[in-house]
């Protein structure tokens, strides 16, 4: 953002951890609380598919060669739709449009959404028909490291799958219309027809060789990306009834989507570069890495989904609402923001520490069975302790970039995440290609190495990130009482968890672990009630007069 259109820095709060925890609430409950709650819900349903899902795929592909090449392939429509649906989309088309419903100019707002959809399908077309030609190009961005067989199987996959990634980009664009008009349960919803699909031709065709199975989930991921569209145009037409498709570019509010679009784009494209990067260092590692990394990224995702996405998308129109440059408006944004942080760091931590302690757990509960054996799990749960370390700075983060977007400051997450991108290639070349050779280890350890120095950038830019918005609009942190709290309650869980899982598992690996995840997060809830925390009671009293109904 220019320096004109920056918020003028105001002083700090008092620290927040003066206070008592339980005076120490976020803002009284808004339609932002209501829209994450049902951002969270959509994102829960679709996750939960989408776990089934991974689940099939490792009992009928496991970890070999046809399942790294579809996991590398699949990283394309998974790419797009991060990219425009929690990205560029958002940042640049919903602030713009949120405003121009929230000053009652419908019309115009139909208009605006139009002309962008129009654009966005001309982008899409191209896409596609570049991606297919250029898929043989693609492999050294997708993997370099493989040859032969893998190879060609990879570079069919990546082939089928581009035009389903366009139908998945054109459901970004529904996405951003149905979250400004607050209809956030249908469109994080939606990707249930996605997973559906895929699970329908897993179950179809399990029988069929791991090649030709991977090709069959290919096509029926298409047949899902499309169903994932269709399925939000009704409600669209609804709630903007003047919508048509236009290639007017001519109003200001457009040209303000596309002028925010590309640093945006190019933001959201370099944050989720990173993610490419662990999959191309992977390509260099023994066979299966690529498909336990991706894995592993099911299960991590998840609290980043339900708790970073699901506030960050329901906050962003939010404060796009309320942005301006007085004191006022800065007090509204450092309240937003500090509210969400704490409620993130409620979920996320525990989240976190389980990953840690209880990891094997999950793994063998979840994915255990069929070709994916018992080492597959001990890698998995040792790739997931590693996406462990930076689970909070990546939900954190995202609020954060999501606050200088309704800022309409895009250059700033561009320039840190740019900084982020070149620690994780730094940090992750020499902690998996190097370190286990220094350490005489397995190489296959180098996956951990991977997401754990991920982590760390993560970090990196999130403090980036915190700092500067602080000298912007004031401080909005987490009290450390609080986050004390919070991992000493996790911690506690944990350990008990820890003791009780060789007694519980013997009840079974599915009984058995899913009682040891409730026990600990039983222990969780009572010691952090016990501690008064906000968050723990408001959910146990939600619950309660959930249940008297």
């Amino acid at each position: 953002m220019s320096e004109e259109g920056q918020a003028p820095p105001v002083s700090p709060a008092p620290p927040a951890s003066q206070a008592p925890l339980a005076a120490q609430a976020p803002p009284a409950p808004n339609r932002s609380g209501v829209g994450a709650a049902l951002v969270a819900a959509g994102i829960l349903a679709s996750r939960v598919f989408g776990l089934l899902r991974q689940v099939l795929m490792s009992r009928f592909l496991g970890a070999g060669m046809a399942a790294d090449a579809f996991n590398a392939a699949f990283r394309i429509p998974n790419f797009l739709q991060n990219l425009f649906g929690e990205g560029a989309l958002s940042a640049s088309f919903i602030p713009v449009y949120a405003r121009l419903l929230a000053e009652g100019r419908d019309e115009e707002a139909d208009r605006v959404a139009g002309a962008v959809g129009a654009l966005l399908a001309i982008v899409v077309a191209s896409l596609v028909l570049a991606g297919v030609a250029a898929a043989p190009f693609l492999m050294l961005a997708i993997a370099p490291g493989w040859v032969g067989e893998k190879r060609e199987l990879t570079i069919e996959l990546t082939r089928i799958l581009f035009p389903g990634a366009g139908l998945l980009v054109m459901s970004a664009w529904c996405l951003g219309i149905l979250n400004s008009h607050r209809r956030f349960l249908l469109s994080y919803t939606a990707p249930v027809l996605w997973n559906v699909a895929m699970i329908a031709a897993l179950l179809a065709f399990r029988h069929e060789g791991s090649a030709h199975l991977a090709v069959l989930l290919a096509m029926a991921s298409v047949i899902g990306s499309a169903l994932q569209f269709v399925v939000q145009l009704p409600t669209v037409r609804r709630v903007a009834p003047r919508l048509r498709l236009s290639g007017d570019r001519s109003s200001e509010p457009v040209r303000a989507v596309v002028r925010t679009f590309v640093p945006v784009f190019i933001s959201r494209g370099v944050v989720q570069v990173s993610a490419y990067v662990d999959q191309l260092i992977a390509s260099f590692l023994p066979e299966g890495m690529v498909s336990l990394l991706m894995y592993s990224a099911t299960l991590y995702t998840l609290p980043v989904s339900l708790f970073g996405i699901a506030i960050s998308a329901a906050e962003l129109p939010e404060m796009a609402r309320e942005s301006g440059t007085s004191p006022e408006a800065s007090e509204r944004l450092r309240s937003r923001l500090a509210g969400g942080l704490r409620r993130i760091a409620f979920f996320v931590i525990p989240s976190a520490v389980a990953f840690l302690a209880l990891g094997d757990v999950i793994v063998r509960m979840l994915f255990q069975g069929g070709k994916f054996t018992a080492d597959n799990t001990r890698f998995t749960w040792a790739i997931l302790g590693g996406s462990a370390v930076g689970l909070l700075s990546g939900t954190w983060g995202r609020l954060y970039s999501s606050a200088f977007y309704a800022l309409r400051d895009t250059r700033t997450p561009l320039q840190f995440a740019i900084l982020r991108v070149v620690a994780t290639v730094l940090l992750g070349l020499v902690a998996a290609l190097t370190l286990p050779g220094v350490l005489g280890v397995d190489a296959r350890w180098g996956a951990a190495g991977l997401t754990a120095s991920a982590g760390l950038a993560g970090w990196i830019e999130f403090l980036l990130l915190r700092r500067e918005l602080a000298r912007r609009v004031g401080a909005a942190s987490v009290p450390a009482r609080l986050l004390l709290s919070l991992w000493g309650s996790a911690l506690v869980a944990a350990g008990v968890g820890y003791l009780a899982k060789v007694p519980l598992l013997s009840l079974g690996k599915i009984a058995g672990g899913a009682a040891t995840l409730a026990l600990y997060a039983l222990v969780y809830g009572s010691l952090t009630w016990l501690a008064g925390v906000t968050e723990s009671r408001g959910l146990l009293a939600a619950a309660t007069r959930r249940f008297r109904r």
